[in-house]
C-alpha cells in the first residue's frame, strides 16, 4: 500500500511538473501571439527550457528548446496580415540566439553537474572533493565567457545597423539585452577571479596609487546607478574641507575594483532618496576609505559572514548580489596588506571600510 502510494505522489508530482512548463509556454505563446509582429517575447521561453533541464534532462530540454525556436520564428507568419520588416526578423534571429545558448548551457551544467556527482562518489577525501568543485567551477567560468563575449559582440552589431535598420523600441531592447550581458560577463570574470585568487594567488601590479582620483573615478562611473535608484552618492575628505590624495602603494586595476564593489553594494542597500558617501581620512601611518550609506544597517548574526565567499545575508536591498564582490575584495585588500571590516553607522545605514599602509613618498600628496 505504501509503495503504491509513493508511486502516485511520484506521478502526480510528475504531471504537476509537465503542467507548470505547458503553462508557461502557453502564456508567453498567447503574448506572442496576441501582440504586433515587432515585439518579441520568445524570450520568457528560457524559463520554460530551464525548467524543463532542471526537472526532465536532456532530452526533454532539447525538445523544450526547438518547440521554443520554432514558436519564435513562427510568429513571423502567424497570424499574418503584417508587413514583416528586416529588422523584425533581426530581433527575433537575436531571440533564437538566446535561446539556443539557454539550451546548450543548460545542458552543458546539466551534464557537469551529473559528472561531478559520479566523481563524487570516487573521491576518497573531503579535500580531494572540493579541490575538484573549484577546478570544475573555474573551468566552466572560463568557457562561459566565450558565448557572453559573441553575444555581445553580436549585440553590439545590430545595435549599430549592421544588418538592417532598428527601430527604436527595438534598439531599447538591444541596449537592455546588451547591460543584462555585460553583467553576467561581469559576474563571470569575478567568479574566475575569485577561483584563481585562492589557488594561484592574487598577482598585484604595484605602482604609487592616489585613492582619491580612484575614489572619484569609480563614483563618476556609478552615478547613473546610483541615480536610476535615487541614492546620492558624493565623496568628501573627512574633517579637511580640501581635497586631498590618500597615496599607498598598489594595483590600480584591483583597488577600483574594491571601490566598485563597495560602492554597488552600498548602493544595492541604501533605500530611494538615501545617500551613499565615500569618505577619505588621511592617518600616519594608513589611508583609510570609508563608503557610509543610509539603508537598514548590519544584522549582529551578519557580522562574521559578509566577507564569505557566496553570501548574501538577508536584506531589502534593491538588487541582489552575488555573494562575491566583498570576498574578492577582501582578497584584494588583504593581498595589499591592508584591512577591511564593516560597521553599523549610527543612527542607520552601514560602513564598509578599509585601511592600507601610507606611500612614503609624502611629496606626492601635494594636489
Amino acid at each position: 500500500m505504501e509503495l503504491f502510494s509513493n508511486k502516485l505522489l511520484a506521478k502526480n508530482s510528475h504531471f504537476g511538473r509537465i503542467l507548470i512548463i505547458l503553462v508557461l509556454f502557453i502564456g508567453v505563446m498567447v503574448m506572442e501571439f496576441k501582440t504586433p509582429t515587432e515585439y518579441v517575447f520568445g524570450y520568457l521561453y528560457t524559463g520554460a527550457i530551464l525548467l524543463t533541464n532542471y526537472w526532465f534532462g536532456r532530452i526533454a530540454t532539447f525538445q523544450a528548446t526547438v518547440i521554443a525556436v520554432c514558436l519564435t520564428l513562427l510568429n513571423l507568419v502567424i497570424p499574418g496580415g503584417e508587413l514583416v520588416k528586416a529588422s523584425t526578423v533581426a530581433s527575433r534571429l537575436i531571440a533564437v540566439m538566446a535561446l539556443i545558448v539557454t539550451g546548450v548551457l543548460s545542458d552543458r551544467l546539466r551534464r557537469s553537474q551529473e559528472a561531478i556527482a559520479v566523481t563524487r562518489a570516487k573521491l576518497e577525501s573531503q579535500e580531494e572533493l572540493v579541490k575538484l568543485r573549484e577546478d570544475f567551477a573555474s573551468t566552466l567560468t572560463h568557457d562561459l565567457k566565450t558565448p557572453l563575449l559573441g553575444a555581445i559582440e553580436t549585440i553590439k552589431a545590430f545595435q549599430q545597423e549592421k544588418f538592417g535598420p532598428v527601430l527604436p523600441t527595438q534598439q531599447q531592447v538591444l541596449s537592455t539585452m546588451a547591460r543584462s550581458h555585460q553583467t553576467s560577463l561581469q559576474l563571470v570574470e569575478t567568479l574566475l577571479d575569485v577561483y584563481r585568487n585562492d589557488t594561484e594567488g592574487l598577482k598585484l601590479d604595484l605602482a604609487p596609487v592616489d585613492l582619491t582620483i580612484l575614489a572619484e573615478e569609480t563614483a563618476g562611473d556609478l552615478m547613473e546607478l546610483a541615480a536610476n535608484r535615487r541614492v546620492h552618492l558624493s565623496v568628501s575628505y573627512g574633517d579637511s574641507d580640501w581635497r586631498q590624495s590618500l597615496w599607498v602603494r598598489g594595483d590600480a586595476l584591483q583597488l577600483h575594483r574594491v571601490f566598485n564593489n563597495l560602492l554597488v553594494n552600498a548602493i544595492n542597500h541604501s533605500r530611494r532618496g538615501g545617500r551613499v558617501e565615500v569618505v577619505l581620512e588621511p592617518q600616519t601611518s594608513y589611508q583609510v576609505v570609508k563608503i557610509l550609506d543610509t539603508g537598514a544597517g548590519i544584522q549582529p548574526e551578519q557580522f562574521s559572514h559578509l566577507f564569505e565567499r557566496f553570501y548574501q545575508g538577508h536584506s531589502d536591498r534593491q538588487a541582489k548580489g552575488s555573494g562575491l564582490g566583498l570576498y574578492l575584495s577582501r582578497q584584494i585588500i588583504a593581498a595589499h596588506g591592508g584591512i577591511i571590516w564593516a560597521e553599523n553607522k549610527v543612527p542607520t545605514g552601514a560602513v564598509f571600510a578599509f585601511k592600507l599602509p601610507v606611500y612614503p613618498f609624502q611629496s606626492l600628496a601635494t594636489v
